[in-house]
């Protein structure tokens, strides 16, 4: 198999957050690289929630039907507690956001769709992008940095053939025990072992039993102990076993199979349960966060920057975050349109967001039987770093605000959502985002094309959305402006990642957006 022996792209890890990173790369024009040691996508559910944010990012993508047809309907995104899965006493909760609706935040709400059946949709997507640039089945045996970027070693698992691979940027998407964090120095600083727990893949005919109480997940009461998840909720489920590593009892083989059948039978309520357990994973709840994102040219994403305790269900959704984040800085560093020092951003942007996830996910690990389930809590995500021109009242918020989410076109928050009626693809605001800079304004005058014009041939491409022009009218006229506190003649500037990156209230006659785009591409105010 023919490896290039330069790219400016290496990207170690081939689940969610690398195959995000490389569909968002693709969408970029960036020539990049996928491994990933597996020989295939996972097989086992893992993680499963996919929050609000994240499907914006793969509507960004054109992912979001093919995702949305991978997984559970909205009309089973509910949450289950009970004694166990025949419980007459049950308790349901949490339905999902309907998109039908006027007033709702995002286009495109969050779902249930398990890692097993989310892989192979990004994969295709990925190789039907960068069909030779996706290699699974190769590992990363070594690399070292120098001034100008990062020597790898590769091995081709299928024949042992070990490549050399030159690459300007090594992101590592290769997961909590990452050999890109190791090599790199970078230490995780955290509690460990917050809680162990066995995840049984089985097959049982549950379908009937749960017709009247059908959930995303299940959570089981005393005397119950873990939950079951749903993976289709007819035949295919996960059941989750807590365990005490250094007290476990003396029939607790979780090995043995008959065991195994006999702990879902029990947690399920029915003694006579027809149960073919598939597979099994044992895993350990841990907190910890990367002491750091960048080293050099090496870079951390998703599980490899942060482990998050999947109460809340964030932690996938904070990876794909980070890809997203990523995704376009890189793409205007190998551009030539930004320093390297606008990588620095990815950390001061992104480390604080993960850092607050984790100590809301480690809240709710302590109390497991009542934390809320937050869809939208990703959507508040809020940017203080270099990368962004803000106003000299621009307040600071915390990075997310978990009394909600509420719409704000200040710098550094995600731009609003509101409804449009276009061409065929563009149905909301967050329809105009990227691949280049978008400047959105309702102002019908030339001079905010004419300041785009001059950033374009100083070599930053922005493309100009006048809403209401005729090629694009909003459901309800001049609700973009008002969610983002602009007078009529008002513009904002919106990066790729769909966060605003600087505003005004008028257009100017000197080079005001020009020099904003130079300031936040240098990374430095």
């Amino acid at each position: 198999m023919h490896f290039p022996t330069t790219i400016p792209v290496l990207i170690v890890g081939g689940g969610p957050v690398g195959l995000t990173l490389s569909n968002l790369l693709s969408r970029h024009g960036v020539d990049h690289l996928l491994t990933e040691a597996r020989p295939g996508a996972s097989r086992h559910p893992k993680a499963r929630g996919v929050s609000a944010r994240s499907m914006e990012i793969f509507r960004r993508c054109g992912l979001e039907d093919a995702v949305r047809g991978a997984g559970l309907p909205a009309s089973q995104v509910f949450f289950y507690r009970g004694r166990d899965l025949v419980d007459p006493d049950f308790v349901r909760t949490g339905v999902a956001h309907d998109a039908s609706g006027g007033d709702e935040n995002t286009p495109s709400p969050g779902m249930i769709c398990s890692q097993d059946a989310l892989e192979p949709v990004l994969l295709r997507r990925a190789r039907e992008l960068a069909a030779d640039r996706v290699r699974f089945g190769v590992r990363l045996l070594s690399f070292t940095q120098d001034e100008e970027g990062v020597r790898a070693v590769l091995e081709d698992r299928a024949d042992g053939e070990q490549h050399t691979v030159r690459t300007q940027w090594l992101v590592g998407c290769d997961g909590a025990a990452s050999t890109v964090r190791a090599g790199a120095g970078i230490g995780m600083d955290g509690p460990t072992g917050l809680g162990h727990f066995l995840s049984v893949r089985f097959e049982a005919p549950l379908g009937e039993v749960a017709a009247d109480r059908a959930s995303a997940s299940y959570f089981l009461t005393p005397p119950g102990q873990g939950g079951f998840m749903a993976v289709d909720n007819d035949r295919h489920w996960i059941y989750q076993y807590p365990f005490d590593p250094d007290h476990r009892r003396g029939d607790q083989d979780l090995t043995d199979r008959k065991h195994l059948v006999n702990l879902v039978r029990t947690a399920a309520g029915i003694p006579d349960l027809e149960v073919t357990v598939r597979d099994t994973m044992i895993w350990r709840m841990d907190a910890q966060l990367a002491s750091a994102y960048r080293s050099g040219h090496i870079l951390l994403a998703g599980d490899a920057a942060h482990v998050i305790p999947p109460t809340g269900g964030h932690g996938m959704n904070t990876g794909v975050g980070d890809s997203d984040n990523l995704a376009w800085k890189l793409a205007a560093v190998t551009a030539g349109h930004a320093t390297a020092a606008l990588l620095d951003s990815y950390q001061a942007e992104r480390r604080p967001v993960a850092r607050q996830v984790i100590d809301l996910s480690t809240e709710n690990a302590r109390a497991r039987a009542g934390y809320r389930i937050d869809d939208e809590l990703l959507l508040t995500t809020a940017y203080r770093s270099g990368a962004l021109a803000p106003g000299p009242d621009s307040p600071t918020r915390p990075p997310l605000d978990i009394s909600g989410y509420h719409p704000c076109g200040d710098p550094g928050h995600r731009a609003p959502h509101t409804r449009l009626a276009g061409p065929p693809g563009i149905s909301s605001t967050l329809d105009l985002v990227g691949p280049d800079f978008a400047l959105i304004t309702a102002a019908d005058t030339p001079a905010w094309q004419q300041q785009a014009d001059a950033a374009a041939a100083a070599g930053i491409p922005v493309t100009v959305h006048r809403l209401n022009s005729g090629r694009l009218r909003e459901e309800h006229p001049g609700s973009f402006n008002r969610l983002c506190a602009l007078p009529a003649t008002g513009s904002v500037l919106v990066r790729p990642d769909g966060h605003v990156a600087w505003r005004a209230s008028s257009p100017s006659t000197g080079p005001e957006l020009l020099q904003a785009l130079r300031s936040i591409l240098t990374g430095r105010r």
